[in-house]
């Protein structure tokens, strides 16, 4: 197929010749011609119509695709605005958890928190008929230590025996601060026979203790009341009954452990 171009100047030379002045065909060639010029102009504007709507698109889509990488690259630090919002209220909701339910000076549980724990094992143990038993333990002498080496010393004191106590108990019983130099011990499923050996264990532990902070000469001792939970008694006669055998144990001549009858 030839070019156009120089078809088309072909034409416009046969056009512009003499000879061909009275020709037939030239009238309606010069028209046919004419109408050919005609299209050929409006086929070049549509095509730069074309052209321009093309680029058009291709700048909105470009524009649309720039915006999109705006709004997902806003929309990923929201989202790590909220995980790192979300992660910062869960560990202040779990630091307030801990708060309310654990000792501020010695870290272990406190006194709310083994009071809920005694009332599971009371249904525990009237649901599977095995009792358990409940320890109170007091410091010996502990106001003797805030006296003579300051409370600084005491509170020193007091986080060293927790610890001690709370390291060589199961998983499944529970220690905690009872308040001042009280302490409370839960041995879910632990008859009071067995619970009077664990005690006493603890009490040799402690007796063991020396406090760094103190003079290497200077120890502590612990007098516990041991009672055993009786089915169908309420949970707050266990406790008074413990509390009565610590008070045996320390009229006794303390660091001593007394099991209630």
């Amino acid at each position: 197929m030839p070019d156009i171009d120089p078809l088309e100047n072909k034409i416009d030379t046969l056009l512009a010749d003499e000879q061909y002045e009275n020709h037939p065909l030239k009238e309606a060639l010069v028209s046919l011609f004419r109408q050919y010029k005609n299209r050929q102009l409006k086929l070049e504007r549509l095509a730069s119509i074309s052209d321009g709507y093309q680029w058009m698109a291709r700048e909105q889509k470009e524009l649309l695709a720039d915006r999109h990488q705006k709004q997902k690259h806003q929309l990923t630090r929201i989202a790590k605005i909220s995980d790192s919002y979300q992660m910062m209220l869960q560990e202040k909701n779990e630091a307030l958890h801990k708060a309310s339910t654990h000792d501020q000076l010695t870290g272990i549980p406190n006194r709310r928190l083994i009071l809920e724990r005694i009332k599971v094992a009371a249904i525990q143990a009237k649901q599977s008929g095995k009792a358990f038993s409940l320890a109170v333990i007091d410091v010996d002498d502990f106001k003797s230590i805030n006296d003579q080496f300051g409370h600084d010393v005491g509170d020193h004191a007091l986080i060293q025996i927790a610890h001690a106590l709370t390291d060589r108990i199961r998983a499944q019983d529970v220690c905690a601060r009872w308040g001042g130099e009280e302490f409370m011990l839960l041995l879910p499923a632990v008859p009071g026979e067995q619970a009077l050996h664990v005690a006493e264990r603890l009490r040799r532990e402690v007796e063991q203790l020396l406090f760094k902070e103190l003079s290497q000469t200077v120890k502590s001792s612990i007098s516990i009341g041991v009672a055993e939970h009786r089915l169908g008694s309420h949970s707050s006669e266990t406790i008074t009954r413990a509390d009565h055998a610590l008070y045996e144990a320390k009229r006794s001549g303390r660091n001593k452990v007394e099991l209630a009858p």
